[in-house]
């Protein structure tokens, strides 16, 4: 059916991401191969010291030639692996150091956008406007403040003591004294149980 609208995904795989794979199937590759070495490296071993016990010496040191060959292309495939494994960490964190200097444009051109909008002289600007505003307000608070004459502070001062009397009047104590009561005994009735009564 391929594309439904047509479009192509774009791939977010890279050119490094790519030779970073091939990097790494050459080094297993190697590695396979490295193993594959050391395994006939033993076996031949064991080849040899049997020739020796039946007495073919020649051939016994012609296969420790060979042996002596093999492993010595085992020193470089060990050299070419940490060689590819080296240049992995080395693209690797390249990808890393291209990743912080792309963020660190990305944030350079935002400041940059944002300093465009917001100059020094804009700031300055509000700045001195906010503080115009700040006197204007403190003018019209004292031209309020100084409209009251000082018959009306007297008499905002006089309500003002009113309400503070309201709040604090309790009730008048009485002049008489009060009469003194003292508690009298009162008769204890007994009630009679009425099988009693009717018994009696």
């Amino acid at each position: 059916m391929g594309n439904l609208f047509g479009r192509k995904r774009r791939s977010r795989v890279t050119e490094q991401d790519k030779a970073v794979l091939q990097l790494k199937q050459q080094r297993d590759k190697l590695k396979q191969y490295q193993k594959r070495i050391t395994l006939n490296l033993e076996r031949e071993r064991s080849v040899a010291r049997q020739l020796l016990r039946d007495g073919k010496k020649e051939k016994a040191k012609s296969l420790l030639k060979k042996k002596r060959y093999q492993e010595q292309l085992l020193d470089k495939t060990e050299n070419q692996i940490s060689n590819l494994e080296r240049m992995v960490q080395d693209i690797e964190f390249t990808q890393i150091e291209m990743k912080v200097i792309e963020g660190l444009k990305i944030g350079n051109e935002c400041l940059n956008k944002m300093h465009e909008v917001m100059s020094v002289e804009e700031v300055e600007r509000i700045i001195d406007e906010t503080q115009d505003a700040v006197e204007y307000q403190k003018q019209i608070d004292e031209m309020l403040a100084g409209s009251f004459t000082e018959e009306d502070e007297d008499a905002i001062l006089e309500e003002l003591n009113a309400i503070t009397q309201e709040q604090l009047e309790l009730p008048e104590v009485p002049a008489e004294p009060l009469p003194e009561k003292t508690p009298e005994a009162s008769p204890v009735k007994i009630k009679a149980k009425p099988e009693l009564v009717a018994a009696s």
